[in-house]
């Protein structure tokens, strides 16, 4: 894969996963998810009060994904960086496990990636779209972004692997639907498998692992009992961010083998 290919495939892949943040997000606002009073609780509203601005936030967050999709302003990524952030703190300010903040790595770290791939000095204007600008070109650029990246899915992992370990309600009742007759020890079992997954990422991420690791991603966010297709959407960063490390360690690979032919070729002819 040239490099110049792979950067615009990592470009729409992180573009398109902070705009599902920032749809799924949006759409329970309007939905008015029930769980959502406590995080407005932390800041000492009512839940009548609550109710009457969930719809507000839930537009504006779907106008800023909708943005992101058609018009990627720079200031757009930059607030979901600070919004994602700050939802997924609400989390444990509210009472829930620190592991929930975690394990959203992706709401934050999706759009941060992105930033940071399409850095470049002097041409930074946060009220102008941006676009791929050949990172390629610049070896310390992408070597920031998958830094970033393995960070991200590092700590994504993580955070699904102890919400599995503290046996999260949600998840128990996944497994039981799913027709696993002991939900605990399949919840043992697989949150030692993700956080196995997660410090192997940290270590050296290998393309062929993360292409599973992004399937099982997909694949174990489609089961949660209510609003479904939301729940799935709003982790569209998570999704992204694995996406995106792969297609740059896939690449890292296609360069390193292109080089050593290259040195064989001249040692030898």
């Amino acid at each position: 894969m040239m490099k110049a290919e792979m950067e615009k495939k990592v470009y729409y892949t992180l573009r398109v996963a902070s705009a599902m943040c920032f749809i799924g997000h949006g759409a329970f606002g309007i939905i008015t998810k029930e769980i959502w009073c406590n995080y407005f609780g932390v800041f000492g509203m009512d839940h009548a009060t609550a109710y009457t601005l969930m719809p507000y936030v839930g537009v504006v967050d779907i106008c800023c994904g909708l943005l992101i999709l058609f018009y990627p302003l720079r200031i757009v990524f930059g607030w979901l960086i600070i919004w994602g952030t700050v939802t997924a703190l609400l989390r444990p300010l509210s009472g829930e496990p620190v592991a929930e903040f975690i394990e959203r790595a992706g709401n934050y770290g999706a759009p941060l990636a992105l930033l940071l791939l399409t850095y470049a000095r002097h041409h930074n204007n946060w009220l102008k779209p941006i676009k791929a600008l050949h990172a390629s070109n610049n070896e310390a650029i992408l070597k920031r972004v998958m830094i970033c990246l393995r960070v991200v899915v590092f700590l994504l992992f993580l955070g699904h692997g102890c919400l599995n370990l503290i046996e999260k309600k949600s998840l128990l009742d996944q497994y039981h639907a799913l027709g696993f007759s002991n939900a605990i020890t399949t919840a043992h079992v697989v949150g030692s498998l993700e956080i196995l997954a997660a410090v192997s990422v940290l270590i050296k991420p290998v393309s062929s692992i993360l292409l599973i690791f992004f399937i099982w991603k997909v694949f174990s966010e489609l089961f949660y009992p209510h609003w479904e297709i939301f729940e799935f959407i709003e982790r569209g960063g998570s999704y992204g961010a694995i996406l995106a490390l792969w297609f740059l360690t896939r690449s890292s690979l296609s360069y390193s083998s292109i080089k050593k032919r290259n040195e064989f070729i001249k040692v030898y002819f």
